[in-house]
């Protein structure tokens, strides 16, 4: 079956903190790893099952550094479009790039 995807997939093994937004009933956090990322999307493994349909934010340990020397995170907010229960898929909506440990813009949509 052809992969159906629009935008190449690239390997990444990285920390990820997840944390569903809007949520009343519960406060779902977690963390995980990576699996792959595109420009639109990332796939990443989880704590528990992650509700479909639902926001989440993610903040994931970015492996290049800004200049050779400054460590970034990549901060996106997506929904999840699929979810096991240990992995889940999220469609990247917006994002931005902060240096880690501090809250400066980097670049971003």
């Amino acid at each position: 079956m052809p992969d159906r995807r629009g935008t190449r997939r690239f390997p990444l093994c990285e920390e990820v903190k997840y944390r569903l937004l809007h949520s009343k009933a519960t406060n779902i956090t977690g963390a995980g790893k990576t699996l792959n990322i595109a420009s639109g999307g990332i796939l990443f493994t989880t704590e528990q099952k992650l509700p479909l349909g639902r926001m989440v934010e993610l903040s994931v340990n970015w492996p290049a550094r800004l200049d050779g020397t400054c460590a970034l995170k990549f901060v996106a907010v997506g929904r999840v479009v699929r979810s096991e229960a240990d992995r889940a898929a999220v469609i990247i909506e917006r994002y931005d790039f902060k240096t880690r440990g501090m809250g400066a813009s980097a670049s971003g949509t």
